[in-house]
């Protein structure tokens, strides 16, 4: 292991109070929870009787609602609809200690959600009221605004990319350049359509689907054939760092300064859930990074907090509290 407890302790003290910039696709996850006994009369389709109906910040925002329970300062650019999604979202955000002044308004686009309706664990239907266009010009214009206004305070920033048209090209290029400029940590959560833009950066934590279709390869079996993978994508990028996610496999870290990758093992005893495992290890690993972390220090951690959030039900987070409890005694 390549630092002590003592040393992790002190790293997650210095999570406290860092201002961290998330920019990305923030969507308002809607869940209908209920149980099945009967066919409907009118179709063949099971009836729900509703027992509980709940909504939380996902996307980008469960980065920020991560954040936020770690005890850092999540300051949120990205874009809304005039709706009431978007009022909604941006209530829930502001209730869970996000700063969402960065968050503009588009009247020509709807605030992105997804409803899903449960019936005993499993998912029946899932709705999707979205909008995948390039934001605007002039809505991108105020949100890079924003972001050079967070930017001047914030040890680090977060590009959480769903894929819903905050992160086109020239913001993406914009806010890298920003990052080196102002020697800030800069880590990626990719989607694929925009994988290879993401060029200069901190890190980029993909898991191992992502990592084979971001380099267009077919997947191949094997530990050789993921360290082969890790070492193209970071050539690839010219990033300082990959981190791939491996689900039990764990995380394999790719360094640009360094011959041999460094693979932290799963700590998970029991994976209940994996929904939303990505935004907490990106979350903390930049967090770690801001707090003065190497990056091996930071995997190691974001390991921790991933085994974590696997063994709770949903959209789930952890505190810093909750990984000092876990590590070694």
């Amino acid at each position: 292991m390549q630092a002590t407890t003592k040393r992790l302790k002190e790293i997650l003290k210095n999570f406290e109070g860092k201002e961290i910039i998330v920019v990305g696709d923030i969507m308002l996850d809607h869940f209908i929870k209920g149980s099945v006994s009967r066919i409907s009369p009118e179709a063949p389709v099971p009836v729900v009787d509703v027992k509980k109906e709940f909504f939380v910040a996902g996307g980008a925002g469960n980065v920020a609602v991560n954040l936020a329970a770690l005890g850092a300062k999540p300051v949120m650019v990205s874009v809304v609809g005039q709706d009431l999604g978007g009022e909604m979202l941006k209530g829930f955000l502001r209730e869970k200690n996000v700063n969402i002044y960065g968050v503009a308004e588009d009247p020509d686009r709807p605030t992105t959600q997804k409803i899903r309706v449960m019936a005993d664990q499993q998912q029946i239907v899932r709705f999707d009221r979205e909008s995948k266009k390039v934001i605007s010009p002039s809505v991108a214009s105020t949100c890079m605004k924003s972001f050079e206004l967070a930017v001047k305070t914030a040890k680090g920033v977060i590009l959480s990319d769903y894929g819903k048209g905050m992160l086109s090209d020239q913001n993406i290029q914009t806010i890298i350049d920003t990052c080196r400029k102002h020697n800030i940590p800069v880590c990626v959560d990719p989607k694929i359509d925009n994988f290879r833009k993401y060029k200069n950066i901190t890190c980029m934590t993909p898991n191992t689907k992502e990592a084979w279709e971001g380099a267009g390869e077919s997947p191949k079996a094997g530990e050789e054939a993921i360290l082969d993978l890790g070492d193209k994508i970071l050539k690839m990028l010219d990033a300082e760092s990959i981190l791939i996610t491996r689900s039990a496999d764990g995380m394999t870290l790719f360094e640009k300064d360094k011959k041999e990758p460094y693979t932290v093992r799963a700590t998970a005893r029991e994976v209940y859930d994996v929904t939303g495992a990505g935004d907490t290890v990106i979350s903390v690993l930049t967090l770690a990074l801001a707090a003065g972390a190497t990056l091996r220090e930071a995997a190691v951690i974001s390991n921790y907090a991933a085994g974590i959030v696997v063994e709770k039900s949903g959209t789930a987070t952890t505190t810093r509290e909750e990984i000092e409890g876990v590590l070694p005694k």
